[in-house]
């Protein structure tokens, strides 16, 4: 006994004494943020970087090789006629003697702001507006330096540096949910991720822009009430509301064409391009040839991907590249394609892996750069001199990413020494990078090396963060994998309580997304379902659950096969993986299966709602915020891409809705949801709530006056989080 009792001392020295729990204020304000590098830009000189300084008032250069401080660019403190306290971003212009400096930022959408622009001359460090006419958004250099073109109210602007900053305006017909020239509309910007959808030619002399005609698109609209923080104190007696176009699956989309302006001649010509007339624009961009306008396109279904080159004088169009799929073309396809002057580089799955491929510029295929059963994630760069390929890839394992190199002959380096997640920033000549590393139990270490792989400096290592999180109660975290009975291995994370007793029954909450080509089981910091290294799974796991998420089929690094085997039908084969995930973690001896909860945002609510209603009541207890709840709801492009128009694929739409499985629901179920949600409308949340009603199904809810799909501004977020703790803890307890 004596024996015993020393042991048991010793062991309890060895856990941390006086652990501090998590708290749900911890998790809401990101008290344990990790430190990181914001802003960087490689220079033209190969040897340095620039990078905003923390408090927002520098803009600092930096050597590549020491990661020292060589010198301040930009201070607002010393620029002269500097008006302003910080900035908030920067565009260098092409030769980096001027500097575009963006303050007073105000979101639209996802990736749309507007914001009030200052060009500073780095010589004179001077510093004056880029236009008095009201803020812009996307301005962007001439490759001359020359010139600088933004968008206002729908319209494109030219400002002439070397007139006096004289400005003219471009485009006259841009109007406010009719016509936009050179910025996308809500549902282009949602779903095919970009902002600016204009560019100028490499001679400096053509703007070539997208022009979208949304007039016969529906409107949307939905109500704003005063609420607080923000207080919109203009609807204090009557409510105001928001409208804006939407298109929905098989509604009409944007009329979308491409038009040229010649910036001497000030003529304007629009491209004949042999686009369908129901079909998409996602990218244009001048390749480093003044008459080679290339222009990207998707049909209607997305299964048709089309890179021409367009002339901007005569307004030909010449097919480069055709790429197809039985299903759709991933956003990989046109997003990364990068141009050099006698070639360019693509992404495509037609091996059934996401690799790149080397194409001449006249669209001749030279190679397929790389091959195997891993999917490139990202494509780094091209030395051309020694004519290196640098990207990162999943090689090895799905839950993992690298850095690597392959040479002209093929031969293959990994750079990145550590196992976790790896990204990478590259300088202009290829010789050094900023890598960013991170796993499930380290936060991110962010280093400088040179291409072949060797640490320079450490930059950051989040040293101060390790020290904290060690004085907190925080679970294990583990990777583990199982097959499902239809003999799929999905792979996943599971998160046990600090002081984990193997003789007890624990309650188990699964978290998961399950989107298409989403992974939420990845071996980095983000880990969790709101990240910095499972906060709210350590607050949860402190109240005795056990926390765990499986990505199921239809999610990404896998290969196109498991990834799009989900087609015509989201969320039937995605909620039959979370039930088997459940009666997977039932055989386990210290889970309790008759007290397993689920829950998800976004596409991760749905799929808990379709869980907890596939016919296995196996959940308990299930939570659903901002869910999408039927597909013709949803926005046209995302939802088409996977499901195709309402006429051509009924049966999947009504398999599919979680309305029509709303009598199949088993267990206490919570809705949450913002009524200014502009992405997944409330709408969801009040049919599929009453369909509940009408099928006799008692539930919870809970509305966010003004909130928007991240449900976030003021004590939101405090307030969801703690909704969805104690709903969990009075359910499963």
């Amino acid at each position: 006994m004596k024996k015993l009792s020393i042991f048991i001392i010793l062991l309890m020295c060895l856990l941390p004494m006086n652990a501090q729990q998590v708290t749900i204020k911890d998790v809401a304000n990101a008290t344990y943020r990790a430190e990181g590098i914001r802003g960087i830009r490689p220079m033209l000189d190969g040897e340095h970087y620039t990078q905003i300084s923390s408090d927002g008032k520098r803009l600092v250069k930096y050597s590549f090789k020491t990661g020292k401080e060589v010198a301040t660019i930009f201070d607002v403190e010393t620029a002269r006629d500097c008006t302003i306290k910080h900035f908030d971003d920067y565009i260098m212009s092409p030769n980096e003697s001027l500097i575009l400096i963006q303050t007073d930022t105000k979101p639209i959408y996802r990736h749309s702001f507007t914001a009030n622009y200052y060009i500073f001359n780095v010589k004179n460090n001077k510093m004056e507006p880029l236009s008095t006419g009201g803020p812009q958004q996307v301005p962007l250099f001439s490759p001359d330096g020359n010139q600088i073109a933004f968008v206002r109210n729908n319209n494109i602007y030219l400002v002439k540096l070397l007139f006096n900053n004289s400005e003219s305006q471009i485009t006259t017909d841009g109007k406010y949910n009719e016509v936009l020239n050179g910025i996308p509309d809500w549902v282009y910007e949602e779903e095919f991720g970009f902002n600016r959808a204009f560019d100028f030619s490499a001679d400096s002399k053509m703007i070539a822009y997208i022009r979208f005609d949304e007039s016969k698109v529906p409107m949307y609209s939905f109500p704003l009430y005063k609420g607080k923080s923000p207080s919109l104190d203009q609807y204090a007696t009557y409510p105001g509301e928001y409208e804006y176009k939407y298109p929905m699956p098989g509604i009409d989309n944007s009329k979308v064409s491409v038009h040229t302006f010649d910036i001497k001649s000030k003529v304007t010509r629009k491209i004949d391009l042999p686009l369908d007339e129901d079909g998409y624009i996602p990218r244009i961009k001048f390749t480093n040839d003044e008459n080679a306008l290339a222009i990207m396109t998707l049909n209607r279904h997305q299964n048709r991907f089309d890179l021409y080159y367009a002339n901007p004088r005569s307004t030909l169009c010449k097919l480069m590249v055709r790429d197809e799929a039985p299903q759709y073309i991933k956003e990989n396809a046109y997003s990364n394609i990068t141009f050099y002057p006698e070639h360019f580089v693509v992404m495509s799955e037609k091996d059934g892996y996401n690799h790149l491929y080397l194409y001449t510029a006249g669209g001749n295929l030279v190679k397929q750069i790389t091959k195997g059963n891993f999917e490139v994630k990202d494509f780094l760069g091209w030395d051309q001199a020694n004519n290196t390929f640098y990207f990162t890839s999943n090689e090895g394992s799905p839950l993992r990413t690298a850095v690597y190199k392959i040479d002209a002959k093929g031969k293959k380096t990994k750079l990145s020494t550590q196992e976790g997640s790896n990204s990478a920033i590259f300088s202009k000549n290829m010789k050094y990078f900023v890598n960013t590393y991170s796993s499930a139990n380290i936060p991110p270490v962010i280093t400088l090396n040179d291409n072949k792989g060797k640490v320079l400096t450490t930059l950051v290592d989040n040293q101060k963060l390790k020290q904290q999180m060690s004085g907190l109660n925080m679970p294990s975290k583990e990777f583990f994998t199982f097959k499902t009975t239809d003999g799929v291995e999905l792979n996943g994370w599971i998160m046990k309580p600090a002081h984990f007793d193997t003789n007890k029954k624990y309650p188990v909450i699964l978290h998961q997304y399950s989107g298409p080509g989403s992974q939420q089981v990845l071996d980095r910091w983000g880990i969790g379902a709101m990240g910095n290294g499972g906060l709210f799974e350590a607050y949860m796991a402190d109240k005795g659950f056990i926390m765990v998420c499986v990505d199921g089929r239809g999610t990404g690094g896998r290969g196109a096969e498991f990834e799009k085997c989900t087609y015509l039908n989201l969320g039937v084969k995605e909620a039959k993986d979370q039930v088997e995930t459940a009666k997977y973690l039932s055989t386990l001896p210290y889970i309790d299966g008759n007290r397993i909860g689920i829950w998800g945002w976004s596409f991760g609510g749905y799929n808990t709602l379709m869980s907890m209603s596939e016919g296995t009541p196996i959940f308990k207890a299930g939570v659903a915020i901002a869910a999408p709840t039927d597909w013709r709801f949803y926005d046209s492009v995302y939802t088409e891409r996977f499901m195709r128009t309402p006429k051509e694929n009924m049966e999947g739409y009504e398999a599919s809705s979680a309305i029509n499985r709303a009598n199949k629901l088993h267990g206490e179920l919570l809705l949450i949801h913002g009524s200014a949600d502009d992405n997944v409308h409330l709408r969801n949340a009040a049919e599929y709530s009453e369909a509940l009603v009408q099928a006799d199904k008692q539930f919870d809810m809970q509305v966010y006056t003004n909130r928007n799909h991240g449900i976030f501004g003021g004590n939101t977020r405090h307030h969801l989080l703690t909704r969805v703790s104690n709903f969990f803890i009075e359910n499963l307890k």
